[in-house]
Formats: structure tokens, sequence, C-alpha cells
């Protein structure tokens, strides 16, 4: 399928954009076409978009390259990021490396960081714009709507987006004195002044989950970090397999959940006694209203779990299903990858820290910067 844009498509002729939109990128030949023609077709704000190729080897580069007013940049070798951050001496990763990269060619004073398997809808930019400067927000992230295709998607998805949202509800992130902070790296807009006061990419250089670890730079500075779920403004489709959907959330969820052992069997006792209830239902217990009132109520409660990540009824009912005992797989996998100290994404090894500790070192590094008043940096705008 040709992901080449269409002839008329071009970026708003503006020597300074008031956005720009970092796009790191490897080996996305599958997803980057659609991106860049959501974001080129953007309206009601000055931007400019960079791609950073992070050493792909598909038709990454000449997709990008094929849209008119894109800047195309190399990440650069990895090995710069080694001694990024010096609290642990670790090397950086590719998508931070990638997003460093495009923050240093950025002219804009909001800096967007989305991945390229995102697609934007139509006045999104604009809005985020204006619903950051109505929060007074200095990092404004969105939880994207979730595009699902194959059954494993179908099943795992909707089970791991619940749970996400379990452990940082929205309204709690978005509360300063809550104590929970997330962002979400497939769309983060920042302001540049408050980006580079905290340190910006290279302070959590090492991360795996660069997101959340920039969102705690932030709030422990004292800038303003906003998060909600945004299907109004952009969808994503994360994982196209299972062996991709298997390996990047074999990345992520030991790091995701401070406790993924205690989940792991929570998560299976609940999918275990549910299919129990069921099976009782239909074998010897047909007149007994209590015992189907019982495991009604009970997968009532599971779906209503499940609800709260944003997808289908049809998706929520496979993840009830089959989904559990799956996402059950999928966290002890993470916790034996992170506990070995190793992770793969997209052909790199990475050493990792055990989650406590990588938690512990983010922490510690947020501490020691000075905390300000983000009012001051507004002033500066």
């Amino acid at each position: 399928m040709d992901s080449s844009p269409p002839a008329t498509v071009a970026l708003p002729k503006t020597s300074v954009p008031e956005v720009s939109i970092i796009i790191p990128a490897r080996n996305e030949e599958a997803n980057l076409g659609p991106c860049l023609e959501s974001l080129t077709a953007q309206t009601g704000v000055a931007f400019e978009i960079i791609v950073v190729d992070d050493a792909s080897t598909d038709r990454t580069r000449e997709i990008a390259d094929s849209f008119h007013g894109v800047h195309v940049i190399a990440a650069g070798p990895l090995s710069q990021g080694r001694a990024a951050q010096q609290s642990t001496g670790k090397q950086g990763t590719g998508k931070t490396n990638a997003l460093k990269a495009g923050a240093a060619r950025a002219h804009a004073n909001w800096l967007l960081f989305t991945d390229a398997d995102t697609v934007h809808l139509p006045g999104s930019l604009a809005r985020a714009l204006n619903e950051a400067a109505k929060e007074k927000a200095d990092l404004l992230s969105y939880s994207p709507e979730q595009i699902v295709a194959t059954f494993t998607e179908r099943a795992v998805m909707p089970v791991v987006f619940a749970e996400l949202a379990a452990q940082y509800p929205p309204h709690k992130v978005r509360d300063r004195n809550s104590g929970i902070v997330a962002a979400n790296g497939q769309y983060i807009l920042v302001r540049r002044a408050a980006y580079d006061a905290v340190g910006g990419h290279a302070a959590v250089a090492s991360e795996i989950l660069e997101d959340v670890a920039l969102a705690k730079l932030f709030r422990n500075a004292g800038f303003r970090v906003y998060f909600r779920y945004a299907g109004d403004a952009v969808r994503t489709r994360m994982y196209r397999n299972w062996p991709q959907l298997r390996e990047g959330w074999t990345k992520n969820l030991a790091l995701l959940f401070p406790r993924p052992g205690r989940l792991l069997v929570m998560t299976l006792c609940r999918w275990l006694v549910a299919w129990f209830t069921i099976c009782i239902v239909v074998s010897d217990a047909l007149s007994h209203h209590f015992v189907w009132i019982a495991a009604a109520a009970l997968w009532l409660l599971i779906y209503r779990r499940i609800r709260a990540a944003h997808f289908t009824a049809t998706n929520n009912l496979i993840a009830m299903a089959f989904g559990l005992p799956m996402f059950a797989y999928l966290l002890l996998r993470s916790r034996n990858a992170h506990k070995h100290g190793q992770v793969s994404w997209k052909g790199r090894v990475y050493d990792v820290d055990s989650p406590s500790d990588s938690t512990h070192a983010t922490t510690e590094a947020a501490k020691t910067m000075p905390r300000m008043e983000s009012q001051e940096v507004r002033a500066e705008n």
C-alpha cells in the first residue's frame, strides 16, 4: 500500500512556529504515512514537523522525505546517550536518543512528542494548545483511543488499559497533591522553557518508561502536569501482531505496576472464580437463583473494571473471557525479564534495574533538582 501523501498537502508557512512536532521513528513504514498525513493537515496553529529517523532499515526515511515541509533528521549514534544520565551511567534508549535529537532542532515554544503510530484528528493540535493554556499545564499528555484488530489485541489491550486506568486515574494524575503522576509517550505536549528547566529527555535518557519519568520530573520541579483520555484528539494502533504486543508489554508492564506479582495473582483469581461460577450455574445449580445472581454480579464487576479502558462492548467481552490470563502471562514475563536485567525492543537489548531500583533512581534524580514555580517559566513566554 502506498503511504505517500496527496500532492496538495503542505505545512503552514511561518518563520516562527508555535509548536514543534517531534516524531521518533524506527522502522515505521507501516505507520508513518497516515501519521504525517494527519499532522500536515492540522489547522489553526503554526507548526513544524521533525521526523527523527532512528537507524531505520525499511522505507521510513523515504516516506518521511516524501512529505513537503517535513524536516527529516538522523537520531545519531546511540552511544551518545551513554553519559547522558550520570546518576546511573547506563546507555540511553533509542527513543530518548531520538527525542533529544528532535528537541535540539526544534524552534517553537511548545514541543509535541508523538509516536509514528498515531493518527491525529482534524484540529486537535490547536485544541490541545488551547487546552494546555486553559489548564495552565506545562506538560499535557493524552491517552489516545486504542485501535485493535487481531484477536490478541482485542483480548489483551482492554485489560492492560483498564489496569492502567485503575493504577493511574487521570483525575489523580492531574491532582498535584495525589502522589500519582504519569504521562503517555504517544502524545506529550510540553512548554519548552519547562522542558529545558528539568533537563529534557537527557535527564531520563536511560529510562525505559521515559514518559512517566519525564512527568515525574515536571511534577517534582513544581510544574503542572495535565493528563486525560483523549479519543477526541488522537488514536493509535500500538501493536499489529502477537510478537510485537508480547515484546512491548514485556518491556513495560513490570515498571508500570509496582507489584506485578500481586497483580498477576489477583488477575488470575478473578478469571478463575468468574469461570468457576459459570460452571456451577450451567451444571447442577440452574434452579438456585442465588448462584445466578452471584455469578452475574461477579461478571458485572469485571466488566465494569474493563469498561474504564474505553473499548467497545464486544472487545470488553473478549477481554473478560480470554484476556485476563493473557495479561497475567505478560505480567509474569515482564517481571522475569526485569528480574534478569534485560529487555528488548525493536532489535535492541537494554540492561535494566529491577522496577523498584529504577523508580528509586528516578525519584532521587528528581529530588536533586531545584524546585521552581511554574509561573516564572510562563512569565518568560
